[in-house]
Order: C-alpha cells, then sequence, then structure tokens
C-alpha cells in the first residue's frame, strides 16, 4: 500500500497596521530613450503587501509622476511582458493608477510612519541614484531606526553608495544580491551594446566587506540578512515579499 504525502499549509503572516514606503525612480534617459523604473518589481510586492495587510504609500527622489520602463509595461508595443496581469490591474484600478501620477517626494517623508522600506529597480535607479544624497541619507535613516530596508534588481545599487553615521556603508558585513553581471552580459548581447557603463556586481565586488552572491541567469533568488532584504531581478519579486512579510510579522 502507498502512503499518500501530506501537505500542509497555512497563509502568509497577517501584517495589517504596518506601513512600507516604495521608492520608484524619476524618469531619466540612457542610451537616449526614456527609462524609469520595472512595472512588476513595484506591482509584484505592491498587491503581495497589500494581501497581507500592509498599507503602502509610493514615493520618487523627486516627487511628481512617474513611469514604467517601456519594455516592462505590458501594454507598451516593445514589451517584453505582455502576460504581466498584476501590472495591468494596477494600471487600470481607479485608485492605485493615480499613485504613478504623484508620487510622495522623499523630502516629505517622515521615517517614523514607516516600518520598512522598498526600492524598485529598472533603467532609471543606476543614472537617478547614484549621486542623491538625500536618497541615500533617507535609506541609512531608515536601517539606522530599526526599520526593514528592502531592495530589488538595480534598486540594490543603493547598498553601494549608502553611508551609515559611522562612516560604515550599509553593504559592509552584508550578504547581498542585485542584478548581477551574468544578467548585464544577457542584457547587452540583445542590444548589441554595452547598456551601462558600471555594473552593480563589479562594483560591489570592489568593497572586500561585503559578500555579493546571485543565482543562475534569470533565476528567482532573493537574500535576508537580518533587516536588509535584496531580490536578484523581476523573477524574484515574490521570494523578496515574502521575506518583506515575513520580517514585518516579526
Amino acid at each position: 500500500m502507498t502512503t499518500s504525502k501530506i501537505i500542509r499549509r497555512q497563509a502568509s503572516p497577517d501584517v495589517a497596521g504596518t506601513k512600507v514606503l516604495y521608492i520608484v525612480s524619476n524618469p531619466a534617459t540612457l542610451m537616449g530613450f526614456p527609462v524609469g523604473f520595472f512595472a512588476e518589481e513595484l506591482t509584484g510586492p505592491f498587491f503581495d503587501l497589500m494581501q497581507a495587510g500592509c498599507a503602502v504609500d509610493i514615493a520618487s527622489p523627486k516627487g511628481g509622476k512617474v513611469e514604467f520602463d517601456g519594455f516592462s509595461d505590458p501594454e507598451n508595443e516593445m514589451t517584453q511582458y505582455p502576460n504581466d496581469l498584476i501590472t495591468l490591474g494596477f494600471k487600470h484600478h481607479a485608485a492605485f493608477s493615480k499613485l504613478m501620477e504623484n508620487t510622495l517626494s522623499i523630502a516629505d517623508i517622515d521615517v517614523s510612519q514607516y516600518d520598512a522600506v522598498c526600492v524598485a529597480g529598472g533603467g532609471g535607479p543606476l543614472i537617478t541614484f547614484k549621486d542623491d544624497s538625500a536618497l541615500h541619507k533617507l535609506i541609512a535613516d531608515f536601517y539606522e531606526s530599526g526599520k526593514i530596508v528592502g531592495m530589488i534588481c538595480h534598486g540594490t545599487c543603493l547598498m553601494l553608495w549608502t553611508t551609515l553615521s559611522d562612516g560604515t556603508l550599509l553593504a559592509d558585513g552584508k550578504t547581498w544580491t542585485g542584478y548581477p553581471d551574468s544578467e548585464e552580459e544577457m542584457m547587452n548581447a540583445a542590444l548589441g551594446t554595452t547598456v551601462n557603463e558600471y555594473t552593480i556586481e563589479t562594483e560591489a565586488k570592489k568593497n572586500p566587506k561585503t559578500t555579493f552572491e546571485s543565482a543562475a541567469p534569470l533565476a528567482p533568488f532573493a537574500i535576508r540578512d537580518g533587516r536588509v532584504i535584496t531580490g536578484q531581478q523581476q523573477h524574484s519579486t515574490r521570494l523578496l515579499s515574502d521575506l518583506l512579510i515575513e520580517a514585518l510579522s516579526e
């Protein structure tokens, strides 16, 4: 007689009453093309956090209107993700669609009002985040206030520049992931040119005090190291959400 395998599951932790600030890039230009942030890297975790009972605000360094990277927008003619149903739902939701029209400015953020901050990636961050000392300080303030810090894909570039009050980098002593060189190389090969002047993995590996890890190209992968949670790329959004919700429930 064959004994069946019994599998039991429970719902995700309830994080009702918690609040997350979600930061996305303002619009920018890369190689002459408009870029913003990767759609699913906001909309996926936004949906998961909302379903778990968390309130989410969307902000950008300058505030105001923000835009999806065109290739990540399921309704863009050049999209690679036409079946991203969560982003489609977000775009056409009566309330959520308006959130991208007038995002909060980070200058107006009160860290004490939030339990966590999360940062989306995409084409904009490597351009708009690098020299934004106010954004670096905001991330440091979240971390030093005991809050959870989540970043995904190119949003993890903030690990390279966020300096804490003692002069150390947020990345120091941490194990983390982000958009790896293997995926940068795939993108460069597909477009026939070098897209980004520098890469997160190469810069991270110049720091002997930090550990950058990645899975196979395009594989879902996320890491939680204490209160810092990072995801490799857009395929890792659900893993990032799970780790964020778990951390918020503790």
